[in-house]
């Protein structure tokens, strides 16, 4: 447990930081979800439509630190070649 001052304030930043780092994750999954299931359902128009709404966030996400850039990147990449692959 925090002692000092400044431990404490730390403690207290760092539960402030989860939290809001907590909210951007799940808003990232939630987009993420969306297009997984337009592409389950094989509608190609709703899942482009769900990456484009997607990919912002999950670039947000990156430049928040939330998320690596790569990996944001690496995501967006897979879902939209999954995209694509309904096409043929």
């Amino acid at each position: 447990m925090a002692n000092t001052p400044s431990a404490k304030k730390a403690t207290r930043k760092i539960a402030r930081r989860t939290a809001v780092n907590k909210a951007r994750r799940s808003r990232v999954r939630t987009f993420i979800r969306k297009v997984e299931e337009a592409i389950a359902t094989g509608d190609q128009q709703a899942a482009l439509e769900a990456l484009r709404n997607a990919q912002p966030e999950l670039m947000r996400a990156a430049q928040k630190g939330v998320l690596h850039k790569n990996t944001a990147s690496r995501k967006v990449s897979r879902l939209a070649h999954r995209i694509k692959a309904l096409q043929a």
